[in-house]
């Protein structure tokens, strides 16, 4: 029986990823480990007999941001089309490996820090500190000036509506001999898809999150039972 799954990616490491730097709409390049990471990891798990086989992916979705985006480019993947921020393709015909659009969207981007853009855990709980403010804890208190864990909620709520709706809903379930899959990838930013995980088994932000996601990691999200009313972190 076929059971859909979201592929989750944090992109590559960047100089602030490597220091604890809170990263939201800043635009920063990978560093050049951080490339070398993303490509390894295509490697290693794109591919036929993989655990993400190109040709199974119905959608791709990337955030705004461009050091997403240079991780979807770098997994390998060799779309039919050419990527949205692209003015031409970078591989031949024969080269495809996968007929998944790739959608940029705001959804997925990083939450938004607003006043805490740029700062480290650490310089955050002086800063608290100093200003009579209790310890932070982002998943309750969301950010100054940024995105509250409503805010986030919704927009991720939104997303996951759509995924289900347009790519699991009419698979889940059905005999795998069909050629269905509903396979979905998303790649973005270490806060947003910890956020997503939780949601994706309705969890609420606001009672923590216990998943990890380094630069570079990879999750999948699918459902028990090959049912679509019950969703898991795999």
């Amino acid at each position: 029986m076929t059971t859909p799954r979201v592929f989750i990616i944090r992109h590559g490491e960047t100089e602030w990823s490597l220091n604890g730097r809170h990263t939201g709409s800043t635009e920063l390049p990978l560093t050049t480990n951080g490339e070398k990471r993303i490509l390894a990891t295509g490697q290693a798990l794109v591919g036929d007999n993989r655990l993400i086989v190109p040709a199974q992916l119905s959608h791709i979705y990337v955030s705004p941001r461009r050091r997403a985006q240079r991780t979807l480019e770098l997994l390998g993947l060799c779309c039919a089309e050419k990527f949205p921020w692209q003015d031409e393709r970078t591989h031949q015909d024969e080269e495809i490996r996968t007929n998944a659009k790739v959608q940029v969207t705001g959804d997925i981007r990083e939450w938004d820090y607003g006043d805490y853009e740029g700062l480290t855990s650490a310089q955050i709980r002086e800063q608290r500190k100093q200003n009579g403010e209790a310890a932070w804890d982002i998943w309750k208190d969301g950010c100054p000036g940024g995105e509250s864990p409503r805010d986030v909620t919704d927009r991720l709520d939104r997303l996951i509506d759509e995924i289900r709706s347009k790519y699991h809903k009419e698979v889940t379930g059905k005999p795998k001999d069909e050629g269905v899959s509903g396979d979905v990838l998303v790649v973005a930013h270490g806060h947003i898809l910890r956020a997503l995980a939780m949601r994706w088994i309705n969890k609420e932000l606001t009672n923590g999150v216990a998943l990890l996601l380094d630069a570079g990691g990879v999750g999948t999200l699918s459902y028990e039972h090959h049912n679509i009313n019950e969703p898991a972190i795999l």
